[in-house]
């Protein structure tokens, strides 16, 4: 399928005028038609098809080499009636749906439509799984089981470890979830057309005013959501694990940059020392200092 979302699709049916009108149709709209009149004709085609229109009733040839030729395109059976030799075993051996005779063209499209969609939605899905594997591969993954209480709220130095742990639980009880950043301007409001028993994982908690965390707290109450922090002084009436670091942050397999670097000593160290003492260990002016706070998105604790 090129850029345009234009496909090339083989047409399997053995009415000529019939796969002639199809493939007429299919033209106009902007995709690329070959026919094929017979099974083995079909198997001679050495292209790469996006799609099969696969009619189950030509002459009673042997359709299935056609099936597992063509089993990486999308494959809709155009069948006459529904049986277990037109329908029910060519899609367990890998054919994707079907289509009875005689259809509307604008059915077979959408067919064709959501299939293409659905094949899209999944090569990408297997991307950002395999992506997240690599993306954690050298954290330590601390878990959470289906028994621990929800709303949670994990405390971690590192976000990548509240991460890790969130897609690890995803994992390994099978359910998806909604993400969620706090910095966003329309988190509250994403946040208020969620379902309570949807799991959902919400960010930067630390970046909020007091008065907001409690806003938050409020409308999470009675959902099953995640939520975690980088400020690990962080007290709120709601239940906390905090991941605590065996390992210096100059101990860590990664390298932080000197932005992340000193992202880090503001967020955990401001609400140990005042700005004067902070801004000079740092190096910096209290002028700079606030800028940076500004630049992260970090508010600071009142």
């Amino acid at each position: 399928m090129d850029g345009n979302g234009e496909m090339k699709i083989l047409i399997v049916e053995n009415e000529i005028y019939l796969a002639q009108s199809i493939a007429s149709k299919l033209a106009e709209i902007g995709h690329t038609c070959d026919m094929a009149m017979t099974v083995k004709e079909a198997l001679n085609k050495s292209e790469n098809y996006d799609a099969v229109l696969l009619s189950t009733n030509i002459s009673g040839q042997n359709f299935y080499p056609v099936i597992d030729k063509y089993k990486h395109s999308i494959i809709i059976l155009m069948v006459s009636y529904i049986s277990n030799d037109t329908v029910s075993n060519p899609l367990k051996s890998g054919a994707n749906d079907y289509i009875l005779k005689p259809f509307m063209m604008e059915e077979l499209i959408r067919k064709l439509n959501h299939l293409l969609d659905y094949n899209q939605s999944k090569k990408e899905n297997m991307t950002y799984k395999q992506y997240l594997e690599n993306l954690f591969k050298n954290t330590k993954i601390h878990r959470i089981d289906d028994k621990t209480k929800l709303p949670l709220l994990v405390k971690t130095a590192f976000q990548r470890n509240a991460d890790a742990l969130v897609f690890n639980y995803a994992k390994e009880y099978n359910e998806s979830f909604s993400f969620i950043s706090l910095n966003d301007s329309d988190a509250l409001e994403r946040l208020s057309k969620i379902k309570d028993e949807e799991l959902v994982y919400m960010i930067n908690l630390q970046n909020l005013k007091k008065s907001e965390k409690q806003k938050v707290l409020s409308m999470i109450k009675n959902k099953r959501v995640i939520i975690s922090t980088t400020d690990m002084h962080e007290e709120l009436d709601i239940n906390t694990i905090t991941i605590e670091e065996d390992d210096k942050v100059f101990d860590r397999n990664d390298i932080l940059s000197i932005d992340n670097y000193v992202k880090y000593v503001i967020i955990n160290f401001q609400n140990k020392f005042p700005d004067t003492e902070l801004s000079k260990k740092l190096g910096i002016s209290r002028k700079s200092l606030w800028e940076k706070r500004k630049k992260y998105g970090i508010t600071k604790k009142k």
